[in-house]
């Protein structure tokens, strides 16, 4: 029997092996998912992501039935059900546990726009939540979805990182932004904190990057990319 949405299971796998390779991921800490119609494909819950296989990915539907058994869905699943729920525009989530974006989590921190790629990927400030017990799946993912706004990254307190994009590619891209985000927050500490970027600014670059970014319409042809 063919598995449905195979290519996408494999995408999520080959994401896993590549976050794991760079250190984002630990164990089994961490997950990613992707939307499909109606739902959602998840990695499964305590498996080694080194010996996944497309029919491990686990397919829930969008009230959070589980459609397919071979496999428990990872403990996160309510924090990225409850933001597809929220948000048309994300496609994908990866959460993380990268080094520098997990000790902000600890503290509770707030990221303000500091970098011109925070305002194009990202799209926002990075927001923590408020710190919700291990185990209380549901809470955690209500949390999360309330306090990530139109962010695509998120801290969770004590915990670790989200990321979100419209497609896996741009969700894994946009967690290596906010753990390098997270570390410049932390560097600039040491010589006064950072300078935000004014709001208005934000949301023009973040405007730019979705719709104009490497067009003719940007300026840039005939001339070498940035």
């Amino acid at each position: 029997m063919s598995i449905p949405h195979v290519e996408l299971r494999q995408e999520l796998i080959a994401a896993c092996l590549r976050l794991q390779a760079m250190g984002y991921i630990i164990g089994t800490y961490g997950n990613l998912s992707a939307r499909v119609a109606g739902g959602l494909i998840i990695t499964p819950s305590r498996v080694d992501y080194s010996a996944l296989a497309p029919e491990d990915m686990v397919m829930v539907s969008d009230d959070g039935a589980v459609l397919e058994t071979r496999r428990l869905p990872s403990s996160e699943l309510e924090v990225h059900r409850q933001i597809y729920l929220r948000r048309s525009d994300v496609g994908a989530i990866v959460h993380t546990h990268s080094f520098h974006a997990t000790a902000l989590s600890c503290a509770h921190e707030n990221i303000p726009v500091i970098v011109e790629e925070q305002s194009q990927v990202i799209g926002g400030e990075i927001r923590c939540t408020r710190y919700v017990p291990a185990g209380q799946h549901r809470a955690l993912g209500e949390e999360a979805a309330q306090t990530i706004g139109e962010s695509n990254g998120l801290l969770l307190a004590n915990h670790g990182v989200l990321s979100c994009g419209r497609f896996v590619e741009e969700a894994v891209f946009a967690a290596q932004v906010v753990e390098r985000v997270a570390h410049m927050f932390l560097l600039t500490r040491a010589i006064g904190g950072p300078l935000p970027i004014p709001a208005e600014f934000v949301a023009s670059e973040r405007e730019r990057w979705l719709y104009k970014y490497g067009s003719a319409a940007d300026g840039v042809v005939g001339k070498q990319n940035a």
